[in-house]
C-alpha cells in the first residue's frame, strides 16, 4: 500500500510541475496592474506548496513521526477499551 501511496503522490508532483512550467511564461509578473501581478504571485505559490507537500511525502520526512503517533493511538486505544470494560463490570455488578 505505502508504493503506490508515493506512486501516486509522484504522479501528483509531475503533474504540478508540468502546470508550473507551462503555466510561468504565460503568467505576467512586470509592467502590470496589482491584480495580475498579485494572481501570477498567488498562483505560483500554491503550486509551489502543492510541489512540496508532495516531495514531503515521497522523501518520508514523516513515516518516523506517524509511527510515533500511531503507537500513541493503540495506547489510548487500550486504554479506553481497559476503563470501559471496568465501567460496564461495575453497571452490571451493581444491576446484579
Amino acid at each position: 500500500m505505502r508504493k503506490r501511496n508515493k506512486f501516486k503522490h509522484s504522479v501528483y508532483l509531475l503533474a504540478a510541475l508540468a502546470m508550473l512550467l507551462y503555466a510561468l511564461p504565460k503568467l505576467s509578473f512586470q509592467h502590470s496592474s496589482g491584480w495580475v501581478l498579485g494572481f501570477g504571485l498567488a498562483w505560483c505559490v500554491f503550486a509551489f506548496l502543492v510541489i512540496a507537500a508532495h516531495l514531503h511525502f515521497i522523501m518520508g520526512v514523516d513515516e518516523e513521526k506517524q509511527k510515533r503517533l500511531d503507537a500513541v493511538r493503540k495506547a489510548k486505544l487500550a486504554q479506553w477499551q481497559g476503563k470501559w470494560n471496568e465501567d460496564s463490570g461495575v453497571s452490571q455488578r451493581s444491576q446484579g
